[in-house]
């Protein structure tokens, strides 16, 4: 476990710029991942080597997730996830980010279980699968029998406030066996609020402003990213947001 007193910042990025953002802020850990729009997912081996390189201080932990929509994932998927994992650590990455949950929307204990054997040695996040398994309960007590570092959750809510509650709870039952992480809306105008009602030392956030497309020609076609208001054609990440949640985490410790 990291030091209980610390307020430890995570930030979910899908570029390099992202990750020198992260470390110029100080935040401690960056979630390398593309496809934010979709929930985030594994990002190429040239994109994890050269995160590595750029990190500085800030640890790289590696998205896998082979595919958008559910978690529950075939033999295959298993296998390609833990072969990215597998390259993940042999680029020096600090750790990986996984979940996969079962038909019937448990968490997956024999799946889990070779996964983290894949990642031995490394750190280990379970992600928001947690926040859709069928009994949060059950499903914690899975992952501390399992051994993960730390526990990413929204507390089932799409806001942190919201979920505060459950959060709590959690934080309470982890008794220091596991981090448990906040996330879901967290930016630094509510990141000393998020830590006053749920206890939690490990916040998450993927801050990001959209970026302007170039001018359209005559054509309707768009290759936009899914999500950015018209006129924008994909999302970045906030440097100033950034910083200004370090400086709240920071100021909350």
């Amino acid at each position: 476990m990291t030091d209980a007193r610390a307020v430890r910042v995570e930030i979910g990025v899908e570029s390099l710029g992202g990750v020198r953002i992260a470390d110029a802020a100080g935040a401690t850990r960056v979630e390398l991942c593309t496809g934010l729009s979709v929930g985030g997912l594994t990002p190429g081996a040239g994109l994890v080597d050269a995160a590595v390189r750029a990190a500085g201080h800030t640890e790289v932990h590696v998205l896998i997730r082979p595919r958008p929509g559910d978690f529950r994932y075939s033999a295959e998927e298993v296998e390609l996830m833990k072969t990215d994992i597998v390259r993940a650590r042999e680029l020096g990455a600090d750790g990986v980010v996984i979940g996969v949950l079962d038909e019937g929307g448990n968490v997956d204990a024999a799946a889990n279980s070779e996964l983290l054997g894949a990642a031995e040695g490394m750190e280990v996040t379970f992600h928001r699968a947690f926040d859709v398994c069928t009994d949060p309960y059950a499903g914690f007590d899975r992952l501390l029998e399992l051994g993960f570092t730390r526990l990413l959750t929204s507390g089932r809510q799409v806001s942190v406030l919201d979920g505060a509650a459950l959060i709590g709870r959690l934080v309470s039952l982890a008794d220091g066996r596991i981090d448990v992480m906040a996330c879901g809306g967290l930016r630094a105008d509510n990141a000393r609020r998020v830590i006053e009602l749920t206890g939690v030392r490990d916040l998450h956030a993927a801050v990001r402003i959209p970026v302007p497309g170039m001018t359209q020609n005559d054509s309707e076609v768009s290759f936009a990213e899914f999500g950015v208001p018209g006129g924008f054609d994909h999302f970045q990440t906030d440097a100033a947001g950034v910083a200004a949640l370090c400086e709240a985490a920071h100021f909350s410790a």
